[in-house]
């Protein structure tokens, strides 16, 4: 008890991520990290503040929620920090209007988006949508904008399933800027903003929150 109190000391909220860290996605939903229900039961327990971050882009909030619950995780929907509706905001106070390659299951975060004559493109981690034709389709989109603007729901290389490695949206995205000789915005982990956003969310200043 000792160390968890003097590892936590001066600290008011953690930021959690989730696949990989609180459960392993994959078929039938995925399995829990042994001790995580009970981990974020603790946290919850304390008198931290909890925000729940990720880069899944395959999902709903509402949807990736669902699953947790269904796995024993204490969460709401309003708990959790993702890209899609970040980037939505972006699109919005930008008057941008997206060419979308994206995965079916997070599209409905986009359902208030004009996506007619697009002036962007917007990539996430389409899995089985990221075909030559789809991939070729955002190349075409981007080539044709006197500014092209790319935005990315994260950058990351691969994640973990239960059945392996998988290839993530980052490959995909170096593959555009290559092409397109451009460089992603990337609204998600890394981003220094999007990890704002979360301690903002929780009203905790930087050096309060762990990690």
């Amino acid at each position: 008890m000792a160390a968890w109190g003097e590892r936590l000391a001066g600290v008011r909220g953690v930021l959690l991520d989730i696949s990989g860290v609180l459960y392993d996605c994959g078929a039938g939903g995925g399995r829990p990290i042994a001790g995580s229900v009970e981990a974020v039961a603790r946290l919850k327990r304390s008198h931290l503040k909890v925000r729940f971050c990720t880069n899944d882009s395959q999902k709903s909030r509402g949807d990736l929620v669902g699953l947790l619950r269904q796995l024993g995780f204490d969460i709401s929907e309003d708990e959790v920090t993702s890209p899609a509706p970040a980037t939505c905001q972006i699109l919005k106070e930008r008057g941008l209007r997206p060419h979308l390659l994206i995965h079916e299951g997070v599209r409905s975060e986009f359902d208030e988006i004009d996506t007619s004559n697009p002036n962007c493109v917007v990539i996430a981690d389409a899995a089985e949508g990221f075909s030559y034709q789809n991939m070729n389709k955002a190349f075409q989109v981007l080539m044709e904008l006197e500014n092209p603007v790319l935005i990315s729901l994260g950058k990351g290389r691969y994640y973990k399933e239960t059945s392996g490695l998988m290839l993530d949206v980052g490959a995909y995205v170096k593959a555009l800027e290559y092409a397109c000789g451009i460089e992603a915005e990337v609204v998600g982990k890394p981003s220094p903003e999007f990890f704002k956003a979360a301690l903002q969310a929780i009203g905790v200043e930087a050096h309060q929150a762990h990690g």
